[in-house]
């Protein structure tokens, strides 16, 4: 798996919201892949949802978010023959990751990917990019994770934007 880390510049990181939505429309450009935005915080949740449904007409953002009650029902005993029925949008948003997800990962959660991937049946991200902000607390994070993909032998790169 590739991990891609995107340390922010002070410009970037106060305008977040704009750059997740670019950095996800980059996404869908470059990839016919879906792609899942990993949100533990329920005002980030929100006002994603709010910023990707009022981009510009041309560069609208299609999305849905994933509810709760499909990650408990996302279990071994789902039939794995059927097509999970919620994921109809090109972009999630959501606080786990579907059963069966094989797209690009957006964590914006202090946790590794491999966290949630442990949580749910059959899933193999492509990607992930994460997102690491310019203060001392997401920086460390950051390092965790870094630390974290690297035993674990992902192919990792990082850009500062």
């Amino acid at each position: 798996m590739k991990i891609s880390f995107y340390v922010l510049s002070e410009s970037k990181a106060q305008d977040f919201l704009g750059f997740i939505c670019q950095l996800t429309q980059t996404a869908l450009n470059k990839s016919a892949q879906s792609l899942l935005i990993l949100i533990e915080d329920n005002t980030l949740l929100s006002n994603l949802d709010t910023a990707l449904w009022a981009q510009e007409a041309t560069s609208f953002i299609p999305h849905q978010v994933l509810s709760d009650i499909t990650a408990e029902s996302d279990d071994i005993n789902a039939n794995p023959n059927v097509a999970n029925p919620e994921l109809l949008a090109p972009v999630m948003l959501g606080k786990h990751m579907p059963a069966g997800f094989n797209g690009i990962i957006l964590n914006t959660t202090t946790r590794p990917v491999n966290d949630f991937m442990a949580a749910t049946n059959n899933s193999n991200p492509s990607r992930v990019l994460e997102l690491i902000r310019p203060d001392v607390t997401s920086t460390q994070e950051g390092r965790n994770k870094y630390k974290a993909y690297q035993q674990l032998g992902y192919d990792l790169t990082h850009f500062k934007v």
